[in-house]
C-alpha cells in the first residue's frame, strides 16, 4: 500500500488508477487537456484519494466502466503538458517530469461534481458554465454507449434478475432519497442505467421488431427533448405541427391516397393507432355513440385474423365493445387470413342478429411476418359495407421499397392504416401513425372544444390546432426525429435499408435449409424479415413426430434463450403459436446487422443448445 506522502506528482493532475476494488469517492473524468499520470500496481486508500481531491485532481479508474477516462483526454493532454506513460518504471520514478500548474494551463480544470447539485445548474445565476460542464460529461457517457452499441465485441446485455437490480449492484441503487444527491452521483447513475440495460442497437439484437440505433434519429430525439413542447396547438409548437402535416401527407401519398383524401395523427405506439381505427369506424357508422354511449347501439362485431396483433381485442375491450365480440378469422398455414372464412364469419354474425362494422387486415404479422390478401379482403368489405383497417405497423416500412411494396398491394383501399416508422424504418421509439382516409373524421369523433386551449378567435389559422382531433390532450413530439431521418436518407435510403433487412432474412433462411440441426417452421421463403425455426438437439433428430417429441422440443428454446441472456452476446425471441411448440423468431430491422451476425447467431444457438440439451436428455 502506498502512502499519501509517496505520491510524486504535482497538483492539479489526472491520476489514472490501476484496477482497485475501492471506488474513488470523488471525481470521475475529464475532457480537458490536463496532465495525465498512469499509475499501476498500487492500491489507493481513502487518505490518498482525499489528498488528490483536495488538490482539485481528477481520479479515473482504468477498469471500472463508469470511471473510464475518455480517449480524448489522452490525445488532448499533450498540448497542455506531458503524458507520462512510457513504462511502469518511469511512471513510478521520482524524477518524473512534473506537469504544469493550473496557472500555466490554457484550459481550466473540470469541475468536481461531488460538491455540485442540480440547484447549481441553469436557471441558477452563474449556472451556465456548470451546466455546460455537466452536459459535456453526460454527452461523453452517451457517446461511449452509442459506440459500444455497434461493437460486436461488446455485450448486448449484462443480465441481472429483478431482485438483484432492486437490491442494488455495485453501488447502483434504485431507491429515491429524501435529500438531493450531487451531480457526480447522477452521472454515475446515468452510466449504470445504460450499463444494466439492453443495447437494442447492437447488431446482434434480434429480439424485437424495433431495433437498431439510428444516429440521426437519436439526434432528433435529443432536440425534441430539448424543445420540450406539446403537440396540441400551433401557438406552442408551430414547426412540429407543420412537420407532422408534411410527414402525414407524404405517408398518405405512399399508401396511395389522393390529395383530396387523408388525415392522421402520430400516436404513442401501434396499439393506440389500432385503437383509433376502431374508435373512428364505430363513430363513422354510429355517431350517436359519442354522446349516448354503447347502450344506444346494437351488438357490434369486428373481425381480425388468428395471427393479428392482440391490440385489436384490447381495443374492443377498452372501447366497451367487448373482446367476445371480436371474431377471429382462420388463417392458412402461412399465417394469412383466408378471405372465404372472413365472408362466412360476416354472414354468420348477421344471421345471429349482430352488426358487423369493422375488419382488421394485417400487413406483416408479428410472428410469421405474413401479409393478408388485402384486395380480396377489401372486396368483401365493400360488398358488406364494412370499414377496412390495415395494421401495417410492422409491414408498412416495405412501402418504401420498390422491390417489396407489391406485398401490400390493395392497401390504398383501406379506410385507415397503422404504420410504425419505429420498426422497419428504424426511427427511435416511439413513432407510430394512424392514417385515416376520410378527412375531418378524427376531429368530429374526438373534438371537445376546450376553451382554454382551442379558442376560435386566435389571430392565426386555428385549423393547425390539431390537439382536439386526438384522444390525448398533451402529446409528445414524435415527428421531428422521423422528419430529420427522412431528410438524411431520402425515400430511396429507407428503401435500401428495408431491402438489406430482407436480404439478411433470406440469408438466414438459406443457412437454416442447409443445416440438419435446425428446422424451419414453414418451408417457403420469408415474405418479411421474420424467420421462424427450431433448434433440434441430436436425440430428437431421428425421433418421429408426436407428443413426446413436442414436449421435449418445447423446452429447448427457453433454455437456450436463458443461457444466451446470461452470456449476453446475442438476443433472440421465442414463442409457441397454435399447435406449434416453442420456436425461435428472428427479425431484422437493424441496418447495422450483417450476414456475419446471422452466422454468429446460428453458431451460438447450436453451441448453447447442444450443451443444454444434453442435460435435458440426461434428466429424462
Amino acid at each position: 500500500m502506498v502512502s499519501s506522502d509517496q505520491i510524486q506528482v504535482e497538483y492539479p493532475c489526472v491520476i489514472m488508477l490501476p484496477p482497485p476494488r475501492l471506488v474513488p469517492p470523488r471525481g470521475i473524468y475529464s475532457t480537458k487537456p490536463f496532465q495525465v499520470y498512469l499509475m499501476e500496481g498500487q492500491q489507493w486508500n481513502s487518505e490518498i484519494l482525499d489528498k488528490l481531491h483536495s488538490q482539485n485532481s481528477i481520479i479515473c479508474g482504468l477498469t471500472m466502466d463508469y470511471l473510464q477516462l475518455p480517449e480524448s483526454i489522452i490525445e488532448n493532454a499533450k498540448p497542455g503538458g506531458q503524458v507520462l506513460a512510457e513504462s511502469k518504471q518511469h511512471r513510478n520514478s521520482s524524477d518524473i517530469n512534473p506537469p504544469q500548474t493550473a496557472s500555466d494551463n490554457t484550459c481550466s480544470i473540470t469541475k468536481d461534481f461531488s460538491c455540485i447539485y442540480s440547484k447549481d445548474l441553469l436557471p441558477a445565476l452563474s449556472g451556465e458554465d456548470t451546466t455546460k460542464d455537466f452536459f459535456q460529461e453526460l454527452v461523453n457517457i452517451l457517446l461511449s454507449y452509442v459506440c459500444k452499441s455497434f461493437r460486436r465485441s461488446s455485450k448486448v446485455l449484462d443480465f441481472h434478475h429483478p431482485h438483484q437490480l432492486r437490491e442494488g449492484l455495485e453501488g447502483f441503487s434504485l431507491e429515491l432519497p429524501d435529500q438531493p444527491e450531487n451531480l457526480e452521483q447522477l452521472l454515475v447513475d446515468c452510466r449504470d442505467t445504460l450499463k444494466y440495460g439492453v443495447k437494442t442497437g447492437h447488431p446482434r439484437f434480434f429480439n424485437q421488431l424495433s431495433s437498431g440505433l439510428d444516429v440521426i434519429g437519436l439526434a432528433g430525439e435529443w432536440l425534441t427533448s430539448t424543445a420540450n413542447t406539446n403537440m396540441f396547438t400551433y401557438e406552442v409548437s408551430p414547426v412540429f405541427i407543420l412537420m407532422e402535416e408534411v410527414l402525414l401527407r407524404k405517408m398518405q401519398e405512399i399508401v396511395g391516397w389522393s390529395e383530396e383524401e387523408g388525415d392522421g395523427v402520430f400516436c404513442p405506439g401501434g396499439t393506440m393507432s389500432n385503437l383509433y381505427s376502431v374508435l373512428l369506424a364505430r363513430y363513422h357508422f354510429f355517431p350517436e355513440v359519442k354522446t349516448k354511449g354503447m347502450t344506444a347501439l346494437p351488438r357490434l362485431i369486428l373481425f381480425t385474423s388468428a395471427h393479428s396483433h392482440y391490440s385489436v381485442k384490447k381495443s374492443a375491450a377498452v372501447l366497451g365493445i367487448g373482446s367476445e365480440n371480436v371474431v377471429v378469422v382462420k388463417c392458412n398455414d402461412r399465417g394469412k387470413m383466408i378471405p372465404a372464412e372472413l365472408e362466412s364469419s360476416i354472414i354468420t354474425a348477421k344471421d345471429q342478429g349482430c352488426v358487423p362494422f369493422y375488419v382488421n387486415a394485417t400487413a406483416g404479422t408479428t410472428v410469421y411476418g405474413a401479409f393478408d390478401p388485402l384486395n380480396a379482403i377489401a372486396d368483401i368489405c365493400e360488398s358488406h359495407g364494412l370499414w377496412l383497417h390495415v395494421d401495417a405497423a410492422w409491414g408498412g416500412g416495405l412501402l418504401m421499397s420498390n422491390l417489396h411494396r407489391v406485398k401490400l398491394q390493395g392497401i390504398e383501399r383501406a379506410w385507415s392504416v397503422t404504420w410504425n416508422p419505429h420498426k422497419m424504418m428504424g426511427a427511435p421509439l416511439q413513432c407510430s401513425a394512424i392514417l385515416v382516409k376520410k378527412r375531418g373524421l378524427l376531429k368530429d369523433c374526438n373534438q371537445m372544444c376546450a376553451e382554454y386551449l382551442f379558442q376560435t378567435d386566435k389571430h392565426y389559422d386555428t385549423s393547425y390546432d390539431t390537439g382536439d382531433k386526438t384522444i390525448q390532450c398533451g402529446r409528445h413530439v414524435d415527428v421531428f426525429k422521423l422528419w430529420l431521418m427522412w431528410k438524411a436518407k431520402g425515400s430511396e435510403g429507407f428503401g435500401s435499408q428495408v431491402n438489406k433487412c430482407l436480404e439478411n432474412a433470406e440469408h438466414l433462411f438459406d443457412k437454416l435449409n442447409q443445416r440438419p440441426d435446425f428446422e424451419l417452421v414453414f418451408k417457403s421463403k420469408p415474405e418479411h424479415s421474420n424467420v421462424c425455426f427450431w433448434y433440434i438437439p441430436p436425440s430428437l433428430r431421428n425421433m418421429p413426430p408426436g407428443p413426446e417429441r413436442n414436449r421435449r422440443l418445447h423446452e429447448v428454446a427457453p433454455k437456450i434463450k436463458a443461457k444466451m441472456m446470461e452470456q449476453g452476446m446475442a438476443m433472440i425471441g421465442y414463442q409457441p403459436l397454435g399447435d406449434k411448440v416453442n420456436f425461435f423468431r428472428c427479425v431484422f430491422s437493424n441496418p447495422a446487422t450483417q450476414t456475419e451476425d446471422v452466422d454468429y447467431l446460428l453458431e451460438e444457438i447450436a453451441s448453447l443448445g447442444h450443451d443444454i440439451c444434453i442435460r435435458i436428455e440426461t434428466n429424462l
